[in-house]
C-alpha cells in the first residue's frame, strides 16, 4: 500500500510539474531523495509510465490540433504550401522535435546517471529562473506562431533538450525560448506543449516497451498504472491552468517560486553534510 501512494504521489508531482515550468524531473528527484524512495523501484521505467500519463494529458486536450496537424502533413505531400498555417505548424513541430529526440537516444546513459543530483537540480532552478525574468524584461511578446521561422523553431528545440537535464524544465525553457523569439507567453506555452507529444511519447514508449519486456508482476502494473493516471489527470488541469494564466500573468511567479524552493533544497542538503 506504501509504494502504491508513493505512486500516486509521484503521478501528481508529475502531472503538475511537467506542464508548469517548475522542472518535473527535478521535482521527481527530489522528492524521491528527501522521501528516502527506492531509486531502483521509481527509477527511469517508473519516469515512463507516469510520463505516459502527461502525453495522454496533452493529446488529449490538444487533439483536434494534433488531428487538424496530421491532416495537414498528409495533404502536404509532396510539395508542403508553408503558407497554410496548418502545414506551417504540422512542420515546425517536426523541426523542434529533431534536436531533443537526436540528444536523447544518443545521450540517454550520461542524463540517466551522471545529472541525477540534488545539486543539479538546486542550480539549475536558480539559473532557469534568472532566463525567466530576463526574458519577460526583453521579450517582446507580441508574436504568433505563424510568425516563427524553422531556426527558431530548432531553436526551441534544442531548449527542450536541455531539460533533459533535472531541474532545467522542458516548458520553462521552451517558454522562455518563445518569449526571446518574441512569443505571446500562451502562444510560446502553445507550441511548447504541441512539440511535446513526439518526443515523450516516443521515448515514454521504448521506456515501457523496455520495462514490459524485464517482466512486471501484479503490484509494480498496478503501481505503474496508478502513476499513470493520477499524472494524466493533474496534468490536463495544470495544461488549462497555465495557459489561462499566462494569456494574463507573467513567468516571474515561476521563477520567484523556484528561487525559494532551491534555497530551501540547498539549506536541507547542506544540513544533511550532501
Amino acid at each position: 500500500m506504501k509504494e502504491l501512494l508513493e505512486a500516486i504521489f509521484l503521478g501528481i508531482v508529475q502531472g503538475l510539474t511537467e506542464f508548469l515550468p517548475v522542472s518535473s524531473s527535478g521535482h521527481l528527484l527530489l522528492g524521491q531523495y528527501f522521501l528516502g524512495m527506492d531509486q531502483e523501484r521509481f527509477g527511469l521505467s517508473f519516469d515512463a509510465a507516469i510520463h505516459t500519463g502527461t502525453v495522454l494529458a496533452v493529446v488529449w486536450f490538444f487533439r483536434r490540433d494534433l488531428l487538424a496537424m496530421a491532416r495537414a502533413f498528409l495533404r502536404s505531400l509532396p510539395r508542403p504550401d508553408f503558407s497554410d498555417m496548418e502545414v506551417r505548424l504540422a512542420y515546425l513541430v517536426l523541426i523542434a522535435t529533431v534536436p531533443a529526440a537526436l540528444i536523447g537516444f544518443f545521450f540517454e546513459d550520461f542524463f540517466a546517471t551522471a545529472v541525477r543530483s540534488p545539486w543539479v537540480v538546486v542550480f539549475n532552478l536558480v539559473f532557469v529562473g534568472m532566463l525567466f525574468l530576463v526574458a519577460e524584461a526583453i521579450g517582446r511578446k507580441s508574436r504568433t506562431i505563424s510568425k516563427m521561422g524553422p531556426f527558431g523553431a530548432l531553436g526551441v528545440g534544442l531548449a527542450q533538450a536541455s531539460a533533459l537535464v533535472p531541474g532545467v524544465s522542458r516548458s520553462g525553457a521552451t517558454i522562455t525560448l518563445g518569449l526571446f523569439l518574441g512569443l505571446r507567453r500562451e502562444e510560446a506555452a502553445r507550441f511548447s506543449f504541441l512539440m511535446s507529444v513526439p518526443v515523450t511519447a516516443a521515448a515514454a514508449g521504448l521506456s515501457l516497451a523496455e520495462a514490459a519486456g524485464e517482466g512486471m508482476d501484479a503490484h509494480e502494473a498496478l503501481m505503474f498504472l496508478s502513476g499513470s493516471v493520477s499524472s494524466a489527470v493533474v496534468g490536463y488541469l495544470a495544461i488549462r491552468f497555465l495557459l489561462r494564466f499566462l494569456a494574463r500573468h507573467s513567468l516571474r511567479v515561476f521563477a520567484y517560486y523556484r528561487f525559494g524552493l532551491a534555497a530551501v533544497v540547498a539549506v536541507a542538503l547542506l544540513s544533511a553534510g550532501s
